[in-house]
C-alpha cells in the first residue's frame, strides 16, 4: 500500500483509487484537469501531489488541450 505524502486526505486517496492510481508514479498517466474533476480531490491535495512528483523529477500528464 502506497504511503501518500502528508496533506493527502482520505477523500483524495479514494478519488485516486477510483481511477486506478495507487502510487505517486502512476500520477504521470493523468492530467491535472482530470485530477481536479475527481470527487474528493481538492486544490491542496493537487498541490501536494504536484510537489511529490516534482521531487521525483516527474509531472502530471500534459493536457490534450496544451
Amino acid at each position: 500500500m502506497e504511503t501518500w505524502p502528508k496533506g493527502i486526505a482520505k477523500p483524495a486517496v479514494r478519488a485516486l483509487n477510483s481511477v486506478g492510481i495507487t502510487t505517486i508514479e502512476q500520477l504521470i498517466t493523468i492530467d491535472e484537469k482530470t485530477l481536479k474533476s475527481l470527487h474528493g480531490m481538492g486544490p491542496k491535495a493537487i498541490d501536494v501531489l504536484k510537489m511529490a512528483l516534482h521531487e521525483k523529477g516527474l509531472q502530471f500528464k500534459a493536457s490534450d488541450s496544451e
